[in-house]
C-alpha cells in the first residue's frame, strides 16, 4: 500500500516534533560517545521526519482499525513518541535495557506518555524462514518476548512500526503476517525507499 510521495512531502513537521527529533539526535550522539567501547551495532536511528510524515498520513486518513501502536525494536523510542503525539496509545519494545531507560528519559523530557519495555518483539513460537540462515545473525532472541509485561499480544495492535536492517525486511513482514490482527497495518522505514505501508 504505497503512501503518495506528494502527500508525504506536504505534511508539515510540527515545532514540538522537530524539537523532539533534535533532542533525540543530540542524546543519541552523547549515547554513542558513552558506549563507544561497547557499541550496540543493531541500533541505527531511522529518518524520523520521514516516518513522522507517514504516521501523520495514516492518522489523518484513519487507515488503521484503531489507535493502538507498537514500535518493534524501539531504540530510543522516538517513533513511538511521535505516534503518541499524534494521539495513538503507543508502546515500544526494545531488547537493550540501556535504550529502554534512554527512551523513558526522553519521553519524560518531552512530556509524552509512552510505555517502553525490555525484551524481544518476536512472539513466542514464531516460525522463522527456513532460508534465513546467516541473515538472522543480527536477531538477538536471547531475551524473552516483551508481550507478557505489556499484558498485550501482537494482534492487539492496530499499527506496528519497524526499521528493518538489510536482510531483515522479509522476516519482519513474515512476523507481521503470522501474528498481527487482520486489518492491522505495518509501517516500515526502508532507507532510500522511504516508508512502506502494508495491511494484514
Amino acid at each position: 500500500m504505497p503512501l503518495d510521495d506528494a502527500a508525504l512531502a506536504a505534511v508539515t513537521i510540527p515545532t514540538a516534533i522537530e524539537a523532539l527529533v533534535v533532542e533525540a539526535e543530540q542524546r543519541f550522539q552523547a549515547w554513542e560517545v558513552r558506549t563507544e567501547d561497547d557499541p550496540v551495532y543493531a541500533f541505527i536511528p531511522c529518518d524520523y521526519r520521514t516516518v513522522y510524515r507517514g504516521l501523520a498520513l495514516v492518522t489523518e486518513r484513519r487507515l488503521a482499525p484503531g489507535r493502538s501502536f507498537c514500535e518493534w525494536g524501539s531504540g530510543m523510542g522516538v517513533v513511538a513518541m511521535m505516534a503518541a503525539a499524534l494521539g495513538w496509545h503507543a508502546v515500544g519494545i526494545e531488547v537493550e535495557p540501556d535504550l529502554v531507560q534512554a527512551s523513558q528519559d526522553l519521553a519524560q523530557h518531552a512530556d509524552l506518555e509512552v510505555e517502553f519495555v525490555p525484551g524481544s518483539y518476536v512472539p513466542e513460537g514464531s516460525v522463522v524462514r527456513p532460508d534465513a540462515g546467516a541473515e538472522l545473525a543480527w536477531l538477538d532472541d536471547s531475551a524473552p518476548p516483551a508481550y507478557p509485561e505489556l499484558a498485550m499480544d501482537p494482534d492487539d495492535f492496530d499499527l506496528i512500526f519497524a526499521y528493518p536492517w538489510p536482510g531483515e525486511a522479509e522476516v519482519i513482514y513474515e512476523l507481521f503476517e503470522e501474528h498481527a490482527a487482520h486489518g492491522a497495518l505495518l509501517i516500515t522505514f526502508e532507507g532510500t525507499e522511504g516508508v512502506r505501508l502494508q495491511r494484514r
